[in-house]
C-alpha cells in the first residue's frame, strides 16, 4: 500500500494550483515588496478518492477544506518562495498520507461475572450510604 500512498500524493501535487501572496512575518522590508507566501489549492474530487479516505481527509483538513471540495493551504513561515513552497507541498502530502491510514477498530471489552457482581455490590453499598444520610427520625 505504500506505493499507492506515494502515487496518490504525487498525483495530488500534479493537480495543485499555486499562487504567491504577500506575507506577514520574517523578511524585513522585503516582505512588503515580494510575494513570498504560497497558497496551494487542491480539488479533492479530482483525486477520485474512496469514500472512507475522502471523509478522513475532510475531517483532517477541517476548516482548510472549502464547501466546493478544495483544500487551501497557506505557507508563510520562511523568507523565500521556494522554502514556503516546499513547506506547503510537504504539509499537503502529509495530510493525504494521514487520510490513507485506516484507524484500528476498537475491540469491545467485556466484564466477567465476578466483575459484574463486584460492581453491583459496590453500587448497593454506595446507595446504602446515601440512603443513611437522610433526616434522622427519633
Amino acid at each position: 500500500m505504500p506505493s499507492n500512498e506515494e502515487s496518490l500524493a504525487a498525483r495530488a501535487l500534479e493537480l495543485v494550483e499555486e499562487s504567491f501572496i504577500t506575507a506577514s512575518g520574517p523578511g524585513g522590508q522585503n516582505v512588503n515588496k515580494v510575494a513570498t507566501a504560497v497558497q496551494l489549492r487542491l480539488d479533492v474530487f479530482a483525486l477520485r478518492l474512496e469514500p472512507a479516505v475522502f471523509h478522513r481527509l475532510k475531517t483532517l483538513a477541517g476548516s482548510r477544506m472549502t464547501a466546493r471540495g478544495e483544500i487551501v493551504l497557506t505557507a508563510r513561515n520562511y523568507r523565500t518562495q521556494e522554502a514556503n513552497r516546499e513547506d506547503a507541498r510537504a504539509r499537503l502530502a502529509d495530510l493525504i498520507e494521514q487520510a490513507q491510514i485506516e484507524p484500528k477498530k476498537r475491540a469491545k471489552s467485556r466484564v466477567n461475572r465476578v466483575g459484574k457482581v463486584q460492581r453491583l455490590k459496590s453500587k448497593k453499598a454506595r446507595g446504602t450510604v446515601k440512603a443513611n444520610r437522610g433526616k434522622v427520625d427519633w
